[in-house]
């Protein structure tokens, strides 16, 4: 495999990058690196899927998945005081980069980081909320694949939010979600993106 924000060990020189976000009206220090996804910024599609998934008291246990350098496992531990986050990436690089970064925005202790290939290293482990930016350039095979395990790993009446970009083929992942649950919502719309939530039946 090449060289991708999806490689397990990315050889690309390292690139050391920190930047400042406001997400959801908190202020954010993140840093970034070669080989992980948006290493320059926040990208529009993450900071739409955190702005349109509901938190509800109920939720007791969030995956981020495809978690990358800890964006979005690291704004909802710190905006909405939860404590069982977990954030999963295939990327050890990007690993290291979302506990470094949960460390620095002072979410540490409400969060947990770990290496897997989508469930390979959560074993049974169940979920209320998860959240998945999913890597579409991995190919259709992977992505669903990653669908049917988060789908998989939902506590009942639990919900996987999706964003996507219409061109990216958002049409043909809402069918396949479909195959998944008889509840399958597009929540938003928005310059090209969708942001869907999967309700487990």
């Amino acid at each position: 495999m090449s060289d991708h924000y999806f490689s397990p060990r990315p050889a690309s020189k390292r690139e050391d990058r920190t930047f400042q976000a406001e997400i959801l009206g908190d202020s954010f220090i993140f840093q970034t690196d070669a080989g992980v996804f948006s290493k320059k910024g926040v990208d529009f599609g993450s900071r739409l899927l955190l702005e349109t998934v509901e938190i509800t008291p109920s939720i007791r246990s969030i995956l981020d998945l495809g978690c990358g350098y800890g964006l979005i496992g690291t704004v909802l531990a710190k905006v909405y005081a939860q404590d069982n986050i977990t954030m999963a990436d295939v990327n050890e690089r990007a690993v290291t980069l979302a506990t470094e970064n949960a460390v620095r925005n002072g979410v540490s202790n409400q969060t947990k980081q770990l290496v897997s290939d989508g469930f390979q290293a959560l074993d049974e482990q169940c979920f209320d909320l998860i959240l998945l930016n999913p890597p579409i350039r991995t190919g259709k095979e992977n992505v669903y694949r990653l669908f049917a395990e988060a789908y998989e790993h939902l506590n009942p009446n639990g919900s996987l939010w999706i964003v996507i970009r219409k061109k990216q083929g958002a049409a043909s992942a809402f069918k396949e979600l479909e195959r998944l649950s008889s509840e399958v919502i597009i929540r938003k719309q928005k310059k090209g993106f969708e942001i869907l939530q999967v309700v487990k039946d």
